[in-house]
């Protein structure tokens, strides 16, 4: 391998042939690593996505500790919202905290469009770490437009979603116009990174599994689309991960999608056959199994591994982020393993 396109990830995500099933872990930057919390204490979140160095230092620390076949670029869905001038804040043990949640119209208003000089600390942070890592692949990430939307209309985190229900099927022009700001402050957001290096991006919706697949279709694929396709010009594969989204994965393909990522309530066999051999798919070990037995565990891995070989691309990866009490030796020896089993 001489390069990020030449590596496993990439070609896997491009349907081509690999010499070892790639494995990356979601919220791998940081959460179960000490080295994370001791060069993060005293910074808070949001300050510390502004950081180039320190950005680039937490970025790589799951990489030269697990030997991922990946980096996932260390930041915050949020943080293109306040680049634009949104009023929030990260609060520990809870979340994204909007200081006045958008249920107007005129909220509208406080949500400009995102441009590259919005941000430019991620440029700078993509830029040091394509030099860092050579040939591993840096994965780029957005939030979605309804994660974003959800986030904004409900002032913070909600298990319900219910004013964003609410706004949704009560002022469905509204919701398109709020959505169609987010599509485009995502779309850049990615854009950004894709230009100045990251060789994949990821596009994480994860509230979208509260609706069904008809109102999903109707009121969010076609944001997520327009949020895609802001790097159709960039010549990277395009990750496209939800919560709770086994009805909806044949849609989040049409999105326009390389990779459709499956979380842990789904087989990787039930996915393939609802997505018909269309797309790679990402996924999809529990997070909770990290605590469980090895034996246990080993053969979980084993068994997605092998569900993994009848995909047209396969990512190993958990359903949902790493929980931050995760064992850091544990996920170090489910990458030794898959790099194991899943040789070709």
């Amino acid at each position: 391998m001489t390069s990020p396109r030449d590596s496993a990830l990439v070609r896997a995500a491009r349907k081509q042939p690999v010499t070892h099933t790639p494995v990356w872990f979601m919220r791998q930057a940081g959460r179960s690593l000490p080295e994370y919390r001791a060069v993060r204490e005293g910074v808070g979140m949001l300050e510390s996505c502004r950081r180039p160095e320190l950005v680039t230092e937490i970025t790589l620390q799951p990489v030269r500790r697990h030997g991922v076949d990946a980096a996932i670029f260390f930041s915050d869905i949020v943080v293109p919202l306040a680049a634009v001038g949104v009023d929030l804040d990260i609060v520990a043990g809870v979340g994204p905290v909007v200081a006045e949640p958008f249920r107007t119209r005129a909220d509208l208003d406080r949500l400009p469009e995102l441009t590259p000089e919005h941000v430019p600390y991620i440029t700078e942070s993509v830029r040091l770490l394509v030099a860092e890592l050579g040939a591993t692949p840096l994965i780029g990430f957005a939030g979605a437009p309804f994660t974003l939307a959800s986030y904004l209309v409900e002032g913070g985190p909600s298990k319900n979603h219910e004013h964003t229900k609410a706004l949704m099927y009560g002022d469905p022009r509204l919701w398109h116009d709020l959505c169609a700001r987010l599509a485009q402050v995502s779309g850049a957001f990615l854009d950004v990174q894709a230009a100045a290096g990251a060789s994949a991006v990821q596009l994480f919706d994860s509230w979208v599994g509260a609706l069904p697949r008809a109102d999903y279709e109707e009121y969010v694929l076609p944001h997520s689309r327009t949020a895609l396709a802001a790097v159709a010009g960039r010549d990277v594969p395009t990750i496209h991960f939800g919560v709770g989204t086994g009805e909806l994965l044949p849609s989040m393909g049409s999105a326009g999608a390389d990779v459709v990522g499956v979380d842990y309530r789904v087989s990787l066999t039930d996915a393939l056959a609802r997505l018909g051999g269309r797309y790679a798919v990402q996924g999809n070990l529990d997070p909770a199994l990290l605590f469980a037995p090895w034996p246990a565990l080993e053969t979980k891995v084993r068994a997605i591994v092998e569900e993994g070989r009848a995909a047209p691309g396969h990512i190993f990866n958990l359903g949902h982020g790493v929980l931050p009490s995760t064992d850091p030796d544990v996920l170090t020896r489910v990458v030794e393993l898959v790099h194991e089993v899943g040789a070709r």
